[in-house]
């Protein structure tokens, strides 16, 4: 396989990206990179730093040089920054609420594009996002769109906070994908949407194997052709 092979797989969220980015990972000894935790390990590192969520060319230079690293291991993706495991801290709300006010600047935006497009230097990576075909890694050899029904994508939602002993309603939960899918899809900037040369796969009705077999196929088949 080749080791310079970029492997994009965008989608929203539910269609089950992250499970297939770790298992493209993991078979093909590519490095990770997770974009939804971009701007959330931009802001906890902001915060660590006491730098104010207001200074655009403070927090652009911040982001130029954040020290990161996604690790697939024991079934989940390690946040690494700085050499520490941030994976729970990015997820609190504090670190939420800042990732919203950092992600506004143009500057910060333009570096964490760099970030991401600088992670394809070393070795095969496999990208994870909702741009990374139409605008991070436009040129990427390999190129995947997952998707599933909103009210699939619903339903695995309802059934991980049940297992967790939460008591979702999911009513609730269809109603808020809807909406999110609407604001992805129509946003002015970066919408969600396929590459134009990106393999569609719909996994409403595919166990994570199915999907996992059909993405190792289609690979293989780019490579055979390159």
């Amino acid at each position: 396989m080749n080791k310079n092979l970029i492997i994009t797989v965008d989608g929203p969220s539910g269609a089950g990206k992250g499970t297939l980015c770790y298992a493209l990972a993991e078979k093909l000894g590519f490095r990770l990179l997770d974009s939804g935790a971009i701007y959330r390990v931009t802001a906890l590192a902001a915060l660590k730093k006491e730098i104010a969520l207001d200074d655009e060319p403070k927090l652009a230079e911040l982001a130029r040089h954040l020290n990161i690293q996604f690790i697939p291991q024991g079934g989940e993706v390690h946040i690494i920054l700085d050499n520490e495991n941030v994976s729970a801290q990015i997820r609190t709300q504090e670190v939420a609420d800042a990732a919203s006010k950092v992600a506004v600047f143009s500057q910060v935006r333009n570096a964490l594009l760099q970030l991401q497009q600088d992670f394809a230097n070393e070795k095969g990576l496999i990208a994870d996002g909702r741009d990374m075909g139409t605008v991070v890694f436009p040129n990427a050899q390999v190129k995947l769109f997952l998707d599933a029904s909103a009210e699939e994508r619903a339903k695995r939602r309802y059934k991980q906070l049940q297992n967790k002993g939460i008591n979702g309603k999911f009513a609730q939960i269809l109603a808020e994908i809807k909406e999110r899918d609407f604001r992805d899809r129509n946003r002015a900037v970066a919408p969600l949407k396929p590459a134009e040369d990106a393999f569609l796969l719909d996994s409403t009705e595919l166990t994570i194997e199915d999907v996992i077999d059909q993405a190792i196929n289609y690979i293989n088949q780019v490579m055979k052709l390159s």
